[in-house]
Protein backbone atom coordinates (compact mmCIF):
# COMPACT_ATOMS: atom_id res chain seq x y z
CA UNK A 1 0.00 0.00 0.00
CA UNK A 2 2.64 2.46 -1.13
CA UNK A 3 2.23 5.51 -3.37
CA UNK A 4 2.12 3.41 -6.54
CA UNK A 5 -0.69 1.27 -5.09
CA UNK A 6 -2.83 4.25 -4.16
CA UNK A 7 -2.11 6.19 -7.35
CA UNK A 8 -3.41 3.19 -9.29
CA UNK A 9 -6.51 2.97 -7.09
CA UNK A 10 -7.39 6.56 -7.93
CA UNK A 11 -6.58 6.21 -11.64
CA UNK A 12 -9.09 3.36 -11.92
CA UNK A 13 -11.96 5.83 -11.45
CA UNK A 14 -12.51 9.41 -12.50
CA UNK A 15 -13.86 10.06 -8.98
CA UNK A 16 -13.22 7.52 -6.24
CA UNK A 17 -15.29 9.05 -3.43
CA UNK A 18 -18.59 10.92 -3.13
CA UNK A 19 -17.15 14.42 -2.82
CA UNK A 20 -19.07 14.93 0.46
CA UNK A 21 -17.57 15.39 3.90
CA UNK A 22 -17.43 12.26 6.06
CA UNK A 23 -20.50 12.30 8.28
CA UNK A 24 -18.72 11.64 11.58
CA UNK A 25 -16.26 14.46 10.99
CA UNK A 26 -19.17 16.77 10.24
CA UNK A 27 -20.97 15.77 13.43
CA UNK A 28 -17.89 15.97 15.67
CA UNK A 29 -16.29 19.13 14.28
CA UNK A 30 -19.45 21.21 13.77
CA UNK A 31 -19.24 22.80 17.21
CA UNK A 32 -15.47 23.04 17.51
CA UNK A 33 -13.69 26.36 17.55
CA UNK A 34 -11.64 26.50 14.32
CA UNK A 35 -7.87 26.29 14.59
CA UNK A 36 -5.20 24.28 12.83
CA UNK A 37 -6.35 20.93 11.42
CA UNK A 38 -4.47 17.98 9.96
CA UNK A 39 -6.47 15.80 7.57
CA UNK A 40 -4.69 12.44 7.26
CA UNK A 41 -5.39 10.50 4.09
CA UNK A 42 -7.24 13.45 2.57
CA UNK A 43 -8.14 11.61 -0.64
CA UNK A 44 -9.96 13.86 -3.07
CA UNK A 45 -10.27 16.58 -0.46
CA UNK A 46 -13.89 16.71 0.70
CA UNK A 47 -13.08 16.78 4.44
CA UNK A 48 -10.31 19.35 4.09
CA UNK A 49 -12.49 21.62 1.95
CA UNK A 50 -15.37 21.37 4.45
CA UNK A 51 -13.06 22.30 7.34
CA UNK A 52 -11.51 25.20 5.45
CA UNK A 53 -14.93 26.59 4.59
CA UNK A 54 -15.62 26.73 8.34
CA UNK A 55 -12.53 28.70 9.20
CA UNK A 56 -9.98 25.97 9.86
CA UNK A 57 -6.39 26.34 8.72
CA UNK A 58 -5.98 22.95 7.08
CA UNK A 59 -2.98 20.82 6.20
CA UNK A 60 -4.18 17.90 4.06
CA UNK A 61 -1.89 14.95 3.42
CA UNK A 62 -2.23 11.89 1.22
CA UNK A 63 0.26 9.32 0.00
CA UNK A 64 -1.25 9.47 -3.50
CA UNK A 65 -0.07 12.27 -5.77
CA UNK A 66 -3.13 11.63 -7.97
CA UNK A 67 -5.48 12.18 -5.01
CA UNK A 68 -3.71 15.37 -3.91
CA UNK A 69 -3.84 16.77 -7.44
CA UNK A 70 -7.58 16.10 -7.66
CA UNK A 71 -8.17 17.56 -4.21
CA UNK A 72 -6.30 20.77 -4.99
CA UNK A 73 -8.22 21.16 -8.24
CA UNK A 74 -11.56 20.64 -6.45
CA UNK A 75 -10.70 23.20 -3.79
CA UNK A 76 -9.45 25.90 -6.13
CA UNK A 77 -6.45 28.15 -5.84
CA UNK A 78 -7.95 30.36 -3.12
CA UNK A 79 -8.85 27.62 -0.62
CA UNK A 80 -5.89 28.32 1.67
CA UNK A 81 -5.43 24.57 2.20
CA UNK A 82 -1.87 23.27 2.41
CA UNK A 83 -2.00 20.19 0.17
CA UNK A 84 0.86 17.76 0.72
CA UNK A 85 1.76 14.47 -0.89
CA UNK A 86 3.52 12.45 1.77
CA UNK A 87 3.84 9.25 3.74
CA UNK A 88 3.78 9.49 7.56
CA UNK A 89 5.89 6.34 7.71
CA UNK A 90 8.69 8.38 6.12
CA UNK A 91 8.12 11.84 7.61
CA UNK A 92 5.99 12.47 10.70
CA UNK A 93 3.90 15.66 10.88
CA UNK A 94 5.19 18.51 13.07
CA UNK A 95 4.83 17.78 16.76
CA UNK A 96 2.08 19.36 18.89
CA UNK A 97 0.99 21.61 16.03
CA UNK A 98 -2.68 20.86 15.36
CA UNK A 99 -5.90 21.57 17.23
CA UNK A 100 -7.57 18.75 15.31
CA UNK A 101 -5.99 15.64 13.83
CA UNK A 102 -8.59 13.80 11.77
CA UNK A 103 -8.03 10.24 10.55
CA UNK A 104 -11.15 9.07 8.72
CA UNK A 105 -10.70 5.44 7.66
CA UNK A 106 -6.96 6.09 7.48
CA UNK A 107 -4.94 2.83 7.46
CA UNK A 108 -1.84 2.78 9.65
CA UNK A 109 0.12 -0.47 9.50
CA UNK A 110 0.98 -2.04 12.84
CA UNK A 111 4.65 -1.68 13.77
CA UNK A 112 6.85 -2.84 16.61
CA UNK A 113 7.26 0.21 18.79
CA UNK A 114 4.33 2.01 17.08
CA UNK A 115 6.68 4.60 15.55
CA UNK A 116 4.37 5.89 12.80
CA UNK A 117 1.29 5.95 15.02
CA UNK A 118 3.11 7.76 17.82
CA UNK A 119 4.27 10.35 15.29
CA UNK A 120 0.66 10.99 14.33
CA UNK A 121 -0.47 11.23 17.96
CA UNK A 122 2.36 13.64 18.69
CA UNK A 123 0.95 16.01 16.06
CA UNK A 124 -1.97 16.93 18.37
CA UNK A 125 -1.35 20.15 20.29
CA UNK A 126 -2.14 20.42 24.03
CA UNK A 127 -5.89 20.96 24.28
CA UNK A 128 -6.34 19.59 20.78
CA UNK A 129 -8.53 16.75 19.56
CA UNK A 130 -7.71 13.43 17.97
CA UNK A 131 -10.58 12.03 15.88
CA UNK A 132 -10.13 8.50 14.53
CA UNK A 133 -12.91 6.73 12.63
CA UNK A 134 -12.82 3.17 11.32
CA UNK A 135 -15.37 0.72 9.99
CA UNK A 136 -16.91 -1.65 12.53
CA UNK A 137 -15.78 -5.07 11.34
CA UNK A 138 -17.83 -8.13 12.24
CA UNK A 139 -15.44 -11.01 11.70
CA UNK A 140 -12.98 -11.63 8.87
CA UNK A 141 -13.43 -10.19 5.36
CA UNK A 142 -15.66 -12.18 2.98
CA UNK A 143 -14.03 -14.91 0.91
CA UNK A 144 -14.20 -12.79 -2.26
CA UNK A 145 -12.33 -9.89 -0.63
CA UNK A 146 -9.10 -9.11 -2.50
CA UNK A 147 -7.99 -5.98 -0.67
CA UNK A 148 -5.55 -5.65 2.22
CA UNK A 149 -6.17 -7.57 5.43
CA UNK A 150 -7.83 -5.18 7.92
CA UNK A 151 -6.13 -6.97 10.81
CA UNK A 152 -2.77 -5.59 9.65
CA UNK A 153 -3.80 -2.05 10.62
CA UNK A 154 -4.44 -0.32 13.93
CA UNK A 155 -8.09 -0.18 14.93
CA UNK A 156 -9.53 2.75 16.91
CA UNK A 157 -9.69 0.37 19.89
CA UNK A 158 -5.97 -0.32 19.72
CA UNK A 159 -5.18 3.36 19.40
CA UNK A 160 -7.29 4.10 22.48
CA UNK A 161 -5.30 1.52 24.44
CA UNK A 162 -2.05 3.30 23.57
CA UNK A 163 -3.20 6.68 24.92
CA UNK A 164 -1.60 7.50 28.27
CA UNK A 165 -2.40 9.92 31.11
CA UNK A 166 -1.74 12.87 28.79
CA UNK A 167 -5.06 12.12 27.09
CA UNK A 168 -8.74 12.22 27.98
CA UNK A 169 -10.97 9.93 25.94
CA UNK A 170 -14.20 11.80 25.29
CA UNK A 171 -15.90 9.12 23.21
CA UNK A 172 -14.92 5.63 22.16
CA UNK A 173 -17.26 3.05 20.75
CA UNK A 174 -19.48 1.93 17.87
CA UNK A 175 -21.79 4.38 16.19
CA UNK A 176 -24.17 4.38 13.24
CA UNK A 177 -22.73 6.30 10.30
CA UNK A 178 -24.56 9.63 9.94
CA UNK A 179 -24.52 9.21 6.16
CA UNK A 180 -23.78 6.07 4.19
CA UNK A 181 -22.69 6.49 0.55
CA UNK A 182 -24.87 4.60 -1.91
CA UNK A 183 -23.70 1.03 -2.32
CA UNK A 184 -21.38 1.12 0.69
CA UNK A 185 -21.80 -1.97 2.90
CA UNK A 186 -20.41 -0.29 6.03
CA UNK A 187 -23.25 1.16 8.11
CA UNK A 188 -21.51 1.25 11.49
CA UNK A 189 -18.22 2.76 12.56
CA UNK A 190 -15.96 2.74 15.58
CA UNK A 191 -15.20 6.28 16.69
CA UNK A 192 -12.41 7.50 18.94
CA UNK A 193 -12.39 11.12 20.06
CA UNK A 194 -9.70 12.09 22.54
CA UNK A 195 -8.31 15.38 23.86
CA UNK A 196 -4.65 15.93 24.67
CA UNK A 197 -4.43 17.36 28.18
CA UNK A 198 -0.76 18.37 28.08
Amino acid sequence: MDQAFWDEQYRQREQRFSGRVNGTLRVEAEGMRPGRALDLGCGEGADAIWLAERGWQVTAVDISAVAVERAAAAAGADSGIDWQQGDPRVAAPPRRSFDLVSAQYFPVLRETGHRTLRGLLDAVAPGGTLLVVGHLLDGPPPAEWTGPDPSEFYSPEEIAELLDEDWSIEFHGPRERPEVPEGNPHHKDVVLRARRLR
